[in-house]
Parts: C-alpha cells; structure tokens; sequence
C-alpha cells in the first residue's frame, strides 16, 4: 500500500538538529531506502523493481552515473539510487483533475519537495495565453503548435533546445540531429553547470574530456585523492570502490571544506559485516581545505615533488617522452609563495608536507573529483594543476591510475557523446553531414548561461528543455524565471512535475515522457537504449514496468515527430528511428567514433568500453600531441572582514533539483532545509549563535552598483544556523535554495560554469 502525496508543504519550524553522523550506510541506508520504496511503490512492485536496477538485463539507475563491475549484486544499487527510482516507478499520478485545480500561480509557491511529491505525469497538457491553468492537449496538436512556434522564428537561433543528463543515448543523438536540421546548435545541457570545467581542462592537457580511469583502476590504486566530492550521499556505490581499494592496501586522502561521514567509515549493506560489525574506514587523511584553496594544495604538492630528493619524485623518463611545457610549469611553481598557500588552504605546511610523503610511497595514483572543484571561477586552472600532478610521477596511462572526474547524472557523459553540445567539433558535422545530406550550422550555439542571457535580453522566443527542471537547476534564480517567463513557448519534457512546469512562457506545453523503468514498446517491437557511464561503459537498459499512462510517448518519440511536424521535408527518416532504435544505432555507428557495429556490441554481456587514447595508449590528441603541462596563476580569494564564503550542496535527501525528503540524515538535519552550516568560531567572531535565523545575502563586485558601494546585492531569506565543523571562513547551505544567491555573470574562466562553490556572503540576523 503506497501513502498519498503530501497535500501541504512541511513546515521548516518542526526541523531537528542533532550531532552528524560519523559512519555511511549500515541498517539506517537500507531502512531508509527500503521505506522509502514501499511508500512510492508499495511492498511488491519494489522487489519487482529494485532487483532489476543496475543488472545485464535490467534497466540503468536514474541517478548518478557510477559503473558496474562485471561481477553484480543482487541489489546493486544505493541508498538514493532506490529514492531514484521510487520517485520515477512511483504509482500517485497527476492528471487533468490536478491541474484543474490549481492554477500555475498556485503551482509556484509551493515547494520542490511537493512538487516531486505529486506523482508522475500523465498525459500532454497546454497552458494557453493568458490562461491560467494547464489543459489536456492531444499529442498531435502539442507538436503542431511546437512546430509552427518554431517555424515563426525569424532565426533558428532564436530557440533554445536543453537537454539534461537521464536522456538515453538514442534520444539524445535525435534530438541534436533534429536541432542541427533545423538550424542552430544552441544545445546548452546540465554539463554546463557541472563537469564543463572538467572537460575543458582536460582537452586542454591530454586531449580528451573524458576521465582516464575504469574501475578496476580503483581496485588496483596504491594512493586515492577524492577532492571536493561527497560520495556518500551523491555517489554512494563509490564507497564500495573505496572499501575494495582500501582491503587491497590503497590509502585515501579526503580533501573537503566539510566532514563528509561517507569517508570517514563505511558500512556496506551488501555485506554482512557491513550490517552488524563497525565497517571499513576509508580515508587515512583528511585535508579540510578552505574554499577555493585546491589550486594551491596542487601546486605545493607539485613543487615538494620537484625538491624532493627522492629518486623517484619525478618519472623524467616519462616528461621527456609524453609532455610538453615542462620548463615553463616547473619555473613557474618553484616561485610559488609558501605564505599564499597557507592562506588559500587554511591547512598547516605539516599537514602538506605528509601528504607529499603518502605520494612518494605510491607508484599509482588517482585523483577523483566533482563539483567542488568546478564550481569556481578558477576551476579550469584547478584541474590542470591536477592533472600536472598526476604527469609528474607518469600516472596517466598506467593501470591503477589517472584522472578521475565523477560524473553526476546517470547518461550525462553519454549525451555530450551523442552531440549534445553548443561547440560541436567540425569533424562531428562532417559526419554528420555525410550520413543525412545536409549542412549543419557550424557557428557555436549557445550554453546554459549564454541561454539565459539570450532569453532575458529577448534574443530567444522558444524554450524546449529535454527532461530536467531548468529552473531550479540553474544559477541567479528571479534573473532565471524572468527570462522564460519572457518565452514566447516554454515546453517541457518531463516525467514528474516540477517547477519548470510553473515557470513558463506566454504559452507552455507539458510533455510527458516514458522513465527508464518503463516497457518501450514500438511498431518494430519491444525497444531498449544505452547510456554511457562516469568511466565510458556503454550498456543497454530496458525498462519493465508497465507505463505509468497509456498517454506517454517514449523520448525518441517525442523528438521524432516534433521533427517531422516542423522539417516536414528534410529527408531524413524520422519514422524509421521512432519504429527501430537499431536504426538511430545504425546511423551513431557511422558518426561517432569508438561506437563501430554499436548494434551487435551492446548486446552482449555487460556492454563495451569507449576507446581512451591516454589511457589505452600513452597517446595524447591535443595540438602539441603530447600531454600539456600548463601554467596555472594562483590567485587567492580574499573574502572582505565580517563575510564569509558559501558554497551550495545537496542534502542526503535528494539528487540534484529532486528532492526525496527533508532529512539530511549524515548531517544530523532532520524536517527542514533552510540551513546554513557555520563553524563555531566564526559564530563567535560574527557574534552569532548556534540556531538563531538570518538572512543569507551574496555580494558580487559590479561597478554599475555605483562608486559607494560597487557590489550587488542578492537575498535567500529565514535561514537555521547550524553549528557545525566546517573549515574556517566557509560556510554551506542546500541548493536550489541557494541558487538565487549566484550571479548569472559569476562564470568559470574558460568552462563558464557557474560559481556556486565560492560566493561570498554575510549573515545578516533576522529580528
């Protein structure tokens, strides 16, 4: 017996505080994941469901994108993969009768949570002009007046086509296949405000914008750096890599403003010693790094190598063989000043120097990251001075070690693949023009940021987002809604209601699509897609649940005949795609390297591995031809006296914008999100208390706010202060909540990522 969705928001004054957690997983994960399950799904559709998350035959999580290893549990999936799914095979719906009675106004004030909470959606619903609820639509007229919204651009360029990171490799090589025929390659997606700072750093420095590192590398690791990463709330079957490194003798260095209990100890559920005794304890060393202070830690480390009298500090035979750069890179860190470290990472020289010495006593090395390192405005030169790191002692291309950026979304890695991307490589258009026969634009789209900007100055009319919920997934959030309220169309393809549903433009279309854990069935048949995980391993996925309406269209569908409905004659066969998935295969096949007799290869046992010419190779495709040791200025961020710098996170309660619950349970926050975690010491220098409520106010330097005062200003109001160990002059808080405190211009150099893990604030007490 499933429980009904919630019929009101909860309440923020019932939230409890007590003492975070020190230990991951154990009984409570499992308790948590399985109550969870059983309220969205009830008791035997979740062990129909969850013991097909994840399998050879089954369907791929809908959350984070972790690999598989050849050898599989039988519950192979988390904690919050089994939220993941419960939110997606849930059986509340939301139908017509809902929209009926709530008006879009209604539908944005209510919370994220409670908009999750409503269910799936059900079939095609329209909010006409200046209407102010959504109505059923039938599919055909949602596409013809699509299309025809489409069609009354002045420019191609004037529409704004996302795509977010659940969409199967199949949907999304036809989505920008039909955005390309139509005449634009503004395909802005999720990785702009996640991982871009990674792949620009790493196409820069070894040619590719991928990670090096399979996992069986992880396996096989003597050293393991994970670096501005929670694994255990937002990539939990990451811990059971660590325990597996750590039984075979690696050690682990945790680098993080906060104590993340993941990495402090880890109890695996799928074993039992993880249920009953104490667990493993992954990380040797903890470095609780201030914000923004990665950049300095790398190149310490890096000049300490280069000093270093060990014989094996540096692998020369390795530099003079694979990089290039290396006399500019080692002038330019032996200058760096000791003073400008400490103060960039609020550690000690001792803690530094030991971790030099865990380097010099390993031969391979990983390091792992996520966003708290690419969201800074200093990020790209961040990585690169990672990857410098890892070229001093040649660990890239050598079993057990490299680069290791961990992906957030399940296929975010595989869409960007497919093409979905605002700055397409000409080799990718040439061959896509030799498949199709046509000519696809070749100037740069635009990317999430650039989108907003385009919309809001009125340069783009019509917004289509391929699921996600842009909204509350991007920066600057009032600047956000004004720009799709400005929309001539905002449509939507989704599964569940958001608040993208309640943002919209002057008309707006809803779009239900199948989810992952859905029967695919076309007139060819029963279909499945493939997805390409964190580490490249494309593998299939095939949903097995019933659909959740009889008026849901597959993602391929959907692409398929809006395509036909607005290029009526591009001659390009968009029923035979729709019909047969093998065909859309076909034709990646031809286009996209590495993904030769893709058909046969993804039916067999457990997929197949992308080619990696670094890793596979020693072979480095950038401009130089070898691997680019680079440059990288340290700047230190200097935070004003009496601010502090915040970085946003999510809470163990939700994925990205989706938001299961309100409990933060390793974090000791129960029922309520409006948190920010303080150190005490800087309560007492701001004369602040444990538990007092304020207003959490961002200032950005912008000198059209005048010569008095040369900042602008952006307030998240009625915010809990929570005591809590965090690094000195940093402070955390939950996004989306906090994103309406994040620039719009605040942009990485280079990736322009959005800086949501360095803003600088003031804690302003509400009386």
């Amino acid at each position: 017996m499933t429980r009904k969705a919630p019929a009101d928001d909860f309440d923020d004054a019932r939230m409890k505080v007590s003492k975070p957690k020190e230990w991951a997983a154990g009984v409570p994960g499992v308790t948590a994941a399985l109550r969870q399950s059983y309220d969205q799904m009830g008791v035997r559709r979740t062990a129909l469901t969850l013991l097909r998350v994840n399998q050879k035959q089954g369907f791929d999580c809908p959350g984070c994108a972790w690999p598989e290893g050849d050898h599989r549990h039988v519950a192979e999936f988390c904690e919050n993969g089994a939220k993941a799914v419960a939110e997606e095979a849930t059986t509340r719906r939301v139908t017509r009768e809902f929209f009926a009675r709530h008006t879009v106004a209604e539908l944005a004030e209510r919370s994220d949570h409670w908009l999750g909470q409503q269910g799936r959606l059900t079939e095609p619903m329209l909010k006409r002009a200046g209407s102010e609820h959504y109505e059923p639509v039938s599919w055909d007229e949602a596409f013809g007046l699509l299309a025809a919204e489409l069609n009354a651009l002045h420019s191609p360029d004037e529409a704004v086509f996302y795509t977010s990171g659940r969409t199967s490799n199949e949907a999304a090589f036809a989505y920008q296949l039909f955005v390309r025929a139509f005449g634009t390659n503004n395909l802005p997606d999720c990785s702009n405000m996640c991982h871009e700072s990674s792949g620009s750093a790493l196409v820069e420095t070894i040619g590719i914008g991928k990670g090096s590192v399979r996992l069986d590398d992880l396996h096989e690791a003597d050293l393991i750096f994970v670096v501005g990463q929670n694994p255990g709330t937002n990539h939990p079957r990451m811990l059971s890599a660590l325990e597996r490194a750590k039984k075979g003798g690696a050690r682990i260095v945790a680098v993080n403003p906060l104590p993340e209990a993941g990495l402090m100890r880890f109890r695996n559920p799928q074993r039992r010693s993880g249920m009953t005794g104490r667990g493993t304890a992954l990380a040797d060393r903890f470095l609780q790094i201030r914000l923004n202070g990665d950049l300095a830690l790398f190149q310490a480390i890096n000049r300490m190598l280069l000093e270093s009298d060990a014989p094996d500090a540096v692998d020369r035979e390795f530099l003079d063989a694979h990089t290039h750069g290396f006399a500019a890179f080692e002038q330019h860190v032996r200058g760096l000043d000791w003073d400008d470290v400490l103060e960039a990472t609020g550690l000690t020289r001792e803690e530094i120097e030991a971790t030099v010495g865990d380097v010099l006593a390993a031969k391979k090395i990983i390091v792992c990251w996520a966003m708290g390192l690419t969201q800074h405005r200093n990020s790209v030169p961040t990585i690169r001075e990672v990857v410098n790191f890892l070229l001093l002692r040649g660990n890239i291309g050598r079993p057990g070690a490299g680069v290791c950026p961990v992906r957030g979304h399940s296929n975010v890695q595989g869409d960007r693949t497919m093409g979905i991307w605002e700055k397409p490589k000409p080799e990718f258009l040439d061959a896509l023009a030799a498949e199709f026969g046509f000519e696809p634009p070749r100037e740069h789209g635009l990317d999430t940021v650039d989108a907003i900007r385009a919309m809001r100055d009125g340069r783009a009319k019509v917004f289509l987002g391929m699921g996600g919920n842009f909204v509350r997934a991007t920066p600057d959030s009032a600047v956000t809604e004004a720009a799709l309220r400005g929309c001539r169309l905002t449509a939507q393809v989704s599964t569940k209601l958001n608040r993208s549903h309640a943002v919209t433009g002057e008309t707006a279309l809803i779009l239900p699509t199948l989810g992952r854990t859905e029967r695919d069935v076309q007139d060819s048949g029963p279909q499945f897609v493939s997805v390409e995980d964190s580490m490249g391993m494309v593998h299939a996925s095939r949903g097995r649940l019933a659909p959740a309406s009889p008026h849901l269209l597959s993602e391929v569908s959907i692409v398929c005949r809006l395509a036909k409905a607005t290029l009526p004659g591009s001659g390009i066969g968009w029923d035979a795609m729709e019909r047969d998935y093998d065909v859309i295969r076909d034709h990646v096949s031809r286009v996209v390297p590495g993904f030769d007799d893709y058909n046969a290869r993804i039916r067999g046992s457990g997929g197949f591995t992308l080619p990696h010419a670094p890793r596979d190779e020693r072979r480095f495709p950038t401009a130089t031809g070898k691997a680019n040791l680079t440059v990288n200025e340290l700047e230190v961020l200097r935070v004003p006296e009496g601010r502090l710098l915040l970085q946003t996170v999510r809470s163990h309660d939700q994925y990205n914008t989706t938001i299961y619950g309100l409990d933060d349970r390793y974090r000791g926050i129960k029922a309520g999100r409006r948190v920010v975690f303080v150190n005490p010491a800087d309560l007492t220098a701001l004369g602040l208390r444990d538990g007092a409520v304020v207003d959490l106010v961002s200032e950005w330097p912008d000198p059209s706010a005048g010569p008095s005062t040369g900042t602008v200003e952006r307030r998240a109001p009625s915010f809990r202060i929570v005591s809590y160990p965090t690094a000195r002059g940093c402070v955390a808080a939950y996004f989306p909540e906090t994103n309406v405190l994040v620039p719009l211009d605040s942009t990485a150099e280079i990736s322009n990522t959005p800086t949501s893990k360095s803003v600088v604030v003031r804690l302003e007490a509400v009386l």
